[in-house]
């Protein structure tokens, strides 16, 4: 009976591991006028979200006002690597159609308007 017990705890433990959304994690964002950030992306109910964990710029890491804000909001998967939602543009403080690719350790994120017809892209590579 502890052995049945044991097997069921590990298979969902294993279970619950390969189920983990592999966007999850740190991510480094396309450097814009030699500025970048780390964004930590996590779970937001059965969406993702992506907060500003760390900014830098051409003297190292520095204190930005927006560490903690969301980023990437709601991201939903759909099933093939590919993600819909929003995203805040923190240099105008506006929040776009957001549509992110995985591929491997690349992913592929645009903020868009006029109902996707006019994006804005950048690729972020993984951090951890």
């Amino acid at each position: 009976m502890k052995r049945m017990i044991l097997a069921a705890a590990m298979g969902l433990g294993i279970a619950g591991t390969a189920m983990a959304d592999p966007v999850l994690g740190t991510w480094k964002t396309q450097p814009d006028d030699g500025s970048y950030a780390h964004i930590e992306m996590q779970k937001c109910g059965a969406a993702v979200c992506g907060k500003i964990a760390r900014t830098f710029n051409d003297g190292g890491e520095y204190k930005s006002p927006n560490i903690g804000k969301t980023l990437v909001i709601d991201m939903v998967p759909n099933g093939d690597g590919s993600y819909a939602g929003k995203v805040w543009r923190p240099s105008n403080d506006k929040i776009y159609i957001g549509k992110m690719n995985l591929s491997g350790d690349s992913l592929a994120l645009r903020g868009c308007v006029a109902g996707g017809l006019i994006c804005s892209k950048q690729n972020w590579s993984r951090v951890k």
